[in-house]
């Protein structure tokens, strides 16, 4: 009776921790895109012709609203009263780097960066939709208005430090795409947080596993 080790055949990796394909990027990317550019749409269609005599569109009262806006500049108003000649160059290049890094980031994901995973595509479906916007439109269109007393507090903190700082209770108005940026970038933060705790498989070389020491062969056994 032969004493070799029975080979023991590694264990088959969960199809949502396999590693990232390009198929999947374009796939989560698209969606997210299409999301955000069938909302903009419904939103200029549905908001513009409401009249003034018509009652706020409002999901929650006091909380969350829908209100038409258009952002010529970056997030917090970043450069909103800049000439064009400025504005539409700088966020078309930080646009195109953004981009560039995304894609050559993802192509670099081990198997188990699975927050990565999900969250490069997502950042880069809401990053291609608000270019898209300023591309066509030379502004990015919001129209979800969210308000708590919270944000009030917090602006009011702000205002100590910054003189002239608005005080209100509005958050500034956004979109899918920039929900799709913000749930993306803390899924990059969860990768951070996580994945130098998370253990490295190696494959044996040999392509076997035993679970104790490895049986000697006849032919490795001591002569009588």
């Amino acid at each position: 009776m032969s004493d070799q080790p029975i080979p023991v055949m590694p264990a088959a990796t969960p199809a949502w921790h396999g590693r990232p394909t390009f198929v999947f990027f374009g796939v989560v990317s698209a969606i997210s895109l299409a999301l955000d550019v069938l909302s903009k749409a419904w939103a200029e269609i549905t908001l513009t012709s409401r009249t003034p005599f018509d009652p706020p569109y409002t999901l929650v009262a006091d909380h969350l609203a829908f209100s038409l806006a258009y952002n010529r500049g970056g997030a917090w108003g970043l450069l909103q009263d800049a000439s064009e000649s400025v504005r539409r160059p700088f966020f078309l290049l930080v646009s195109l780097l953004a981009i560039a890094f995304i894609v050559s980031l993802y192509g670099r994901l081990a198997p188990r960066q699975w927050a990565l995973k999900w969250g490069l595509p997502l950042v880069l479906g809401g990053a291609l939709g608000n270019l898209s916007d300023r591309i066509t439109r030379g502004s990015v269109v919001d129209f979800i208005d969210y308000q708590a007393a919270w944000v009030e507090t917090m602006n009011r903190m702000i205002a100590k430090l910054y003189s002239g700082w608005g005080l209100t209770d509005h958050w500034p108005t956004f979109n899918v795409a920039d929900i799709s940026i913000c749930i993306g970038v803390g899924l990059m933060a969860v990768d951070m947080l996580t994945s130098h705790r998370l253990p490295v498989h190696s494959e044996p070389e040999s392509g076997l596993a035993s679970d104790g020491p490895v049986a000697a062969s006849s032919t490795d056994s001591p002569a009588p």
